[in-house]
């Protein structure tokens, strides 16, 4: 499998995690776009530095060979993945008292 393929694979999982998985609904929120849109930022910011000056370097069979700030597309897939799960989970979690034992304890 290409780097292209587990990139879409992985957008697409957790694209099923949000709307169907743990129902949070977060793709159609503008509070997540405005959020992704800062993360992405960084991530672009990220990527052109570790990409050009040859600390990741890829291999150009396994890629679409599309680029933006120097980097894949497909970090870009990855990167939404990763954010869009895990802010997902984070909200499934918290409205399920998932860590409010925590939370309490360090309330004075």
């Amino acid at each position: 499998m290409s780097y292209t393929q587990i990139a879409f694979v992985a957008v697409a999982c957790s694209v099923a995690i949000d709307l169907y998985l743990v129902r949070t609904r977060l793709l159609l929120r503008r509070a997540f776009w405005a959020s992704y849109a800062i993360i992405v930022a960084f991530q672009l910011l990220t990527n052109w530095w570790l990409t050009s000056r040859k600390i990741v370097i890829y291999d150009k069979h396994q890629i679409l060979g599309a680029h933006l700030a120097s980097a894949p597309l497909e970090d870009l897939a990855f990167g939404f993945s990763l954010v869009l799960a895990v802010l997902a989970l984070w909200v499934y979690w918290g409205r399920r008292g998932v860590g409010a034992d925590l939370r309490s304890k360090n309330t004075p």
